[in-house]
């Protein structure tokens, strides 16, 4: 196991650990609903990129979803404009909870690394010292 292994790991935890946070964050979101005459509600795309070398993974920059949204008819909302229609987000829930869910496993599986390696980086340093 590589001497970098946790900092690798830790990186892929930060970035996992923002991923969840654009999914919570649009899952949250995409229901919201604002007049025909102005944006909907952007979904957050986080963009990974690999470090070089062995510096693991980091957040490049967040992408952002379409701001024109879908139009929705629902003349009973107050939002609605002169023909009953409203702005909503275009945000799959399908989708979403797909990625949640490999945001979810990556996460796990990065916090793994980063325990096996304490695990190991201990056993090491007691065999060194003879116990």
């Amino acid at each position: 196991m590589s001497m970098n292994a946790i900092g690798i790991a830790g990186s892929g935890l930060d970035v996992n650990r923002q991923w969840l946070n654009a999914i919570s964050d649009n899952i949250a979101n995409m229901n919201d609903v604002t007049p025909t005459s102005g944006p909907a509600f952007q979904a957050r795309y986080v963009v990974a990129q690999a470090g070089i070398g062995t510096s693991g993974v980091f957040v490049k920059g967040t992408a952002l979803g379409d701001a024109a949204g879908l139009i929705k008819n629902d003349p009973t909302n107050p939002l609605a404009d002169a023909n009953g229609n409203v702005r909503v987000p275009n945000i799959d829930l399908g989708s979403q909870m797909g990625q949640l869910i490999m945001a979810q496993r990556a996460y796990e599986a990065n916090a793994k690394v980063v325990s096996d390696a304490q695990t190991t980086y201990q056993a090491a340093i007691a065999i060194g010292k003879g116990n």
